[in-house]
């Protein structure tokens, strides 16, 4: 009898233990993770990932400078070094980093070292900010199918792990907020939903995406 117990208190240990790594694995699949990108005004490329299924949120901020907690009048004066920045919060077990990054390339101009579309300056350049070497080569690889499907030169840099720094709150979801402004370079009291719809117009973004990347645009309208 004292065998069989104990025989019933070892598997009982075991389904146990197995449960507990079970659960374990899928907490670790069910998982947030993170991306950083810079594709030029950071108000598009929350607009356009946020529409992506997997994708849980995307922070629009700065990357990359030499100052810490940078404001966004400082970054776009330049001298910082910062890019405009977003920050993409995605379930792995639903989209990849790897096509993430490949619709990333296919939502910018990777061949514009000056900026992206209408807005010229180095805190619009693209830029990826790979953590660690398996976001790396994964970065690499994608950057290399976007060179070879364009038969263009790809300038857009592959840079390691920066310090993020969100944008204030003016500036997070800007393109579905129905604040209104009380002026703007597109109209005076308009919201900032449709601000941007006239700014992303203006600037030529899909435009020129379109023209690119033809119907491999996964965000062009």
């Amino acid at each position: 009898m004292r065998m069989l117990a104990n025989f019933k208190l070892i598997a009982l240990s075991v389904t146990i233990g197995l449960g507990l790594v079970a659960q374990s694995t899928s907490a670790k699949a069910a998982g947030t993770e993170t991306l950083l990108v810079a594709g030029g005004c950071f108000w598009c490329v929350e607009s356009d990932f946020e529409s992506v299924k997997g994708v849980q949120d995307v922070v629009s901020g700065f990357a990359g400078g030499s100052v810490k907690n940078p404001t966004y009048k400082q970054v776009v004066a330049g001298g910082t070094g910062h890019y405009e920045t977003a920050q993409i919060q995605y379930d792995p077990a639903v989209v990849s980093a790897d096509q993430l990054l490949a619709m990333f390339f296919r939502s910018v101009d990777p061949t514009d070292a000056g900026g992206q579309f209408c807005d010229r300056g180095d805190s619009y350049r693209t830029a990826i900010f790979a953590d660690g070497p398996v976001e790396k080569a994964a970065a690499q690889k994608a950057k290399a199918d976007a060179q070879a499907a364009l038969g263009k030169t790809v300038v857009t840099p592959i840079l390691g792990k920066a310090a993020f720094y969100p944008a204030d709150d003016y500036h997070q979801n800007y393109y579905k907020s129905s604040e209104r402004l009380a002026f703007s370079s597109v109209g005076l009291g308009v919201k900032k939903s449709e601000a941007y719809k006239r700014y992303r117009t203006r600037c030529g973004r899909d435009q020129r995406v379109k023209q690119l990347w033809g119907d491999a645009a996964p965000f062009t309208h």
